[in-house]
């Protein structure tokens, strides 16, 4: 009798499974198709951004390639193309070798590129501080105090590895401007810094030793 019972019982649910199922089969399909379209979205565009970046790797490669062997004809604008990407590896990749090599001398056009690199680029964090440290070592030459402490701030403010190095080019600033009071407060600063390498460290004792004796 227990059995009888448990087996109609089954067959209720089954029955009722079936009939929710009927009932509810439009609303089923259109959430099986919604779900096979947002996976086929989602490793469409993994795919295409991996195509994408194959693409820039390429093109990247070839002009280092041919800036080698001298053939650098459009060389500056298939470059300026790869930055304008905003691609977080090969815009600047390319920036820095168009920097590097001289291959554009306008300091207008210089910030430019550095600043579409750090507010409009999804850099790697370190790679956006190395990418404010260049920017400051750029235009540490002709800066005034303030426009090249606005630069380096956010580096300086951060616990970055690229930390001492900005540092240390404060410092250098103000020793050019024969302003010692301050270069040594920014010296001070990096021998502070709790996990500075041995090596920076010696070379800013040095500095002190040697600039600062008095």
């Amino acid at each position: 009798m227990d059995e009888e019972i448990e087996i109609i019982n089954t067959n209720t649910r089954i029955e009722k499974l079936k009939n929710f199922l009927i009932s509810k089969r439009k609303q089923l399909i259109t959430s099986l198709i919604l779900i096979i379209l947002i996976l086929i979205t989602f490793f469409g565009y993994q795919e295409f951004k991996s195509s994408s970046k194959e693409k820039l790797a390429d093109k990247f490669n070839l002009i280092v390639t041919n800036f080698e062997t001298g053939k650098q004809e459009n060389i500056n604008n298939n470059l300026i193309e790869i930055i304008n990407t905003k691609d977080k590896t090969y815009s600047p990749l390319a920036f820095f070798f168009l920097l590097d090599n001289d291959l554009i001398t306008s300091s207008n056009e210089i910030n430019s590129y550095f600043d579409l690199l750090i507010n409009d680029v999804s850099l790697d964090k370190e790679i956006k501080n190395l990418t404010i440290y260049k920017k400051g070592l750029f235009n540490s030459d002709f800066a005034q105090e303030n426009e090249l402490l606005n630069i380096l701030n956010p580096v300086i403010k951060s616990e970055s590895i690229w930390k001492p190095q900005a540092l240390y080019l404060m410092a250098e600033f103000y020793l050019s401007k024969n302003q010692k009071q301050k270069s040594k407060e920014f010296f001070n600063q990096i021998i502070e810094i709790e996990n500075v390498s041995p090596k920076v460290k010696l070379e800013v004792q040095r500095r002190l030793r040697s600039n600062f004796s008095d």
